[in-house]
């Protein structure tokens, strides 16, 4: 199984944002952090928004930080909300898949990715909050001097 990029960029933002919680950060800053496309950035962060796991402060001094404290933040709901479907392969068109076994198989592998992925919030993954901190400042610093 993969996650689609777009899942792939939400975790990003949340863990960003989620080890800078005394400050408003903003979309650039996510995307120089990460080298990646501010324009991705911006519809991951929008729908971010629209779900409630980010918030954003319009303005001259706005930007965006969590919508909701890390805790609340379930990992599991959150790739549910990101991913278009979970169809692992397509058994809708396939001619024997009213008598196979592996439709069935299937369902229950991702009911346990799932379950999985159910019992850690955001917070569980900001434990070394520190050594993020540390590793963004760290691209950063290489990022302006390759400017």
């Amino acid at each position: 199984m993969k996650l689609t990029l777009f899942t792939d960029y939400s975790m990003r933002v949340l863990l960003y944002l989620g080890a800078r919680p005394e400050r408003l950060c903003s979309i650039a800053e996510v995307a120089r952090g990460y080298g990646v496309s501010q324009n991705h950035m911006m519809k991951v962060v929008n729908e971010l928004a629209r779900s409630g796991h980010v918030e954003s402060v319009r303005g001259r001094f706005g930007g965006i930080r969590l919508g909701k404290p890390p805790e609340a933040i379930n990992i599991g709901a959150v790739v549910r909300h990101t991913e278009d479907g979970f169809n692992l392969v397509d058994c809708d068109s396939c001619l024997v898949a009213p008598a196979c076994g592996l439709t069935g198989v299937l369902k229950e592998a991702l009911g346990a990715f799932l379950a999985v992925l159910d019992k850690y919030t955001l917070a569980d993954m900001l434990d070394r909050r520190s050594d993020l901190r540390r590793l963004f400042e760290a691209a950063a610093d290489g990022n302006d001097q390759a400017a």
